[in-house]
């Protein structure tokens, strides 16, 4: 299927322009393009259009969870008939398997994964290899390495209604790509067996697959989709043929196991000998013990805890060759994909910088016998080679960096004052000033630092009672949260946001901010990149003047610009001196402002504030959805009878006090009777 955009607006201001431009330089073939754009200008929207006349699959990199959820929800509003997917780390808690010298400490690989978010990144790169109309948003967890997309395909089992194979036979295929058996905890990768039955539980989608045997026959193939639990089924489908993707994707062959084996211990060998020549007899009775019992495993089972330390033997990689990542099954779908980049000016240094941290501790751990040499080419792409992946890549940001804009263009550009001094734009670099609303830039105030926790204070005093909402830049977590909680015992309703939030719960505290349930968000640089938050109307950031990361130029023009989506949009600087970056940052500000005033007075624009309308999280919208199926299935008797069940539960649970189940069943009330009108 194509990509088509679904939306009642037509492109506005300079987004014609700028979709033109970066169309016919994909068409072109050029490689480096710069999309310019302010925020509130439509970006997202011109991202769109050049996908939809591209018709390439495409990779969206943000970098971070956040952003990516929201990207995620509005790809998925904008391409409701196409395939678009969420991937990034599927790690809760993280602690990598590391070594310090200094104390003789050794710590253990120590996660939590998110079985949610797990499934998310199954079900794309699923997509990714069945549908050319894919379009995946993605942390830059699409650098690390994932296990060979040619072997995740290949070994996918195709079948179909009528196909002769065995019930047992079929069994040993399922447990050959990672499935295991598990009639009681049938969790995602799993299968039970029920007489001629198998049931399959996906670690893609929240589908059960049914197949049913009749003597050596498939007899009939179904799934049933489902909500947070597999006791919440749908009505089953049936279909005449599917294709089953492993469990895992670290998965290979059982010849290529078997043939890995020999050459790990090879390694292994020269290893110890390497550790007794220099008398570290430690070293070397530490990595031989090791070895020895990840080989046993993958002798007697094809797997072992760490098995992508083995990476490179696994995926049949020369020493040094980079590792497969999500990049490769975009390879893999179609060697022309597109790639965008969000807010690139930061995204581009996160990419750049992985790989150095990587190695430096897994050096520690092959110096010291914990691991074999061969472990660190299990790794992040290094930039070099995430440069040489992509064919095409247009980055997005209100402030390109150096890289993006000299890379871009034939000359070699160092800044955005300096790309200002064209008469007219360099190919390959696209400028998107003008936003379609008439919104100008938000006003600047500047107010010393002194009793600045008290001036905000005053100021929420007059946004609250307007409906409107405000955002808290802080320096630090620890001041996020003691900022937020000084807030609350003034009886001002606030929450903080920053990267110890859960992955799946920072989408929904936008949400709630955005809806009123609160009023005031604090937080440090998330609330910087990206975030659409129409209702912000007062951005203040506390210590303006500490020069650095979080207060350099570019920082402060993607803050400020936070409050640019409201007509009444104003920053408050609290800082005692006026530095470099502040200075350059108002600069830009007040050229973009001159920029859209003239715009708006030449075609008679008066400044409206952007309407947007709220999304659920990701989560949430599936169940909804998933709800919207199930009840539709009912009949008008059945779904009367709903209504009274869940109502009683309704008035027991606000009896109860518990008004956050009674509010639950109040939309799910209300989801069945929207569905009956």
């Amino acid at each position: 299927m194509k990509f088509k955009i679904s939306s009642h607006y037509q492109p506005k201001g300079d987004q014609p322009q700028a979709i033109a431009k970066l169309s016919d330089g994909l068409s072109q073939g050029k490689q480096h393009q710069t999309l310019l754009g302010v925020t509130g200008s439509g970006k997202t929207f011109t991202m769109a259009h050049l996908i939809e006349k591209y018709q390439k699959p495409t990779l969206i990199i943000s970098h971070n969870k956040t952003l990516a959820a929201q990207l995620y929800q509005e790809f998925r509003d904008f391409f409701p008939e196409n395939n678009v997917h969420y991937f990034v780390s599927y790690y809760d808690y993280y602690q990598p398997e590391s070594y310090l010298p200094s104390s003789d400490t050794y710590i253990e690989k120590e996660s939590m994964t998110n079985a949610q978010v797990e499934r998310l990144r199954h079900a794309a790169t699923q997509s990714l290899l069945s549908n050319p109309d894919t379009i995946i948003i993605s942390s830059v967890s699409c650098i690390y390495g994932i296990g060979s997309p040619e072997d995740y395909g290949n070994l996918s089992l195709i079948i179909e209604v009528g196909q002769k194979i065995q019930r047992d036979d079929f069994i040993r295929s399922l447990i050959a790509i990672q499935y295991s058996r598990n009639d009681i905890d049938f969790k995602p990768g799993c299968f039970r067996i029920k007489g001629d039955v198998v049931e399959i539980h996906e670690p893609g989608e929240k589908r059960l697959i049914k197949i049913s045997f009749w003597g050596d026959t498939i007899e009939s193939i179904s799934y049933n989709e489902y909500q947070d639990s597999i006791l919440e089924q749908l009505p089953a489908k049936y279909i005449d043929d599917y294709r089953i993707f492993p469990a895992t994707h670290w998965i290979s062959t059982r010849s290529k196991v078997d043939n890995m084996i020999p050459l790990i211990r090879e390694e292994m060998v020269d290893r110890v000998k390497f550790f007794k020549k220099y008398s570290k007899l430690v070293e070397a009775q530490r990595i031989e013990e090791r070895v020895n019992y990840d080989l046993e495993m993958l002798s007697e089972v094809g797997f072992t805890k760490g098995i992508e330390n083995y990476s490179r033997y696994l995926t049949g990689r020369a020493p040094g060759e980079p590792p497969y990542t999500l990049i490769d099954y975009f390879l893999e779908a179609d060697a022309d994909f597109l790639t965008l980049v969000d807010e690139s000016h930061i995204t581009l240094p996160q990419i750049r910088g992985m790989h150095n941290g990587d190695a430096a501790r897994k050096k520690n751990l092959i110096d010291f016998g914990f691991r074999l040499p061969s472990a660190a080419d299990n790794r992040p792409l290094k930039f070099y080679e995430f440069e040489a992946k992509i064919p095409h890549i247009v980055y997005v940001s209100a402030t390109p960096g150096e890289y993006e804009l000299s890379n871009s263009s034939d000359d070699k550009i160092h800044s955005i004052p300096e790309l200002q001094t064209f008469k007219e734009l360099p190919e390959g670099i696209a400028e998107q000033i003008i936003r379609p609303t008439g919104l100008l830039e938000p006003s600047i105030e500047i107010r010393p630092v002194d009793n600045q926790i008290q001036d905000v204070i005053d100021e929420i005093g007059n946004i609250i009672p307007k409906d409107e909402r405000v955002l808290i830049l802080t320096l630090t977590k620890r001041m996020a949260e003691d900022i937020a909680d000084f807030l609350k015992e003034k009886n001002i309703k606030t929450e903080y946001l920053h990267s110890d939030i859960d992955t799946l719960d920072r989408p929904e505290i936008l949400t709630k901010l955005r809806q009123g349930e609160f009023d005031v968000l604090v937080g440090i640089n998330l609330l910087r990149e990206g975030l659409d938050l129409p209702e912000v109307s007062l951005v203040a950031i506390l210590d303006a003047d500490k020069e650095g990361f979080l207060r350099n130029e570019t920082s402060l023009i993607q803050t400020i610009g936070r409050a640019a989506r409201h007509k009444n949009g104003k920053v408050i600087l609290y800082a005692n001196k006026i530095t470099r970056s502040i200075d350059r940052a108002i600069s830009e500000t007040d050229r973009r402002r001159a920029i859209q005033t003239a715009y708006n007075k030449k075609n008679n624009i008066v400044p409206e504030g952007i309407k947007k309308d709220i999304r659920s999280s990701i989560v949430k919208d599936k169940k909804k959805e998933l709800q919207e199926q199930k009840v539709a299935a009912l009949d008008i008797t059945e779904r009367e009878f709903m209504i009274e069940e869940l109502t009683k539960q309704m008035n027991q649970a606000a009896q109860a006090l518990d008004f956050e189940r009674a509010k639950d069943l109040r939309d799910e009330i209300a989801l069945i009777k929207n569905l009956d009108e």
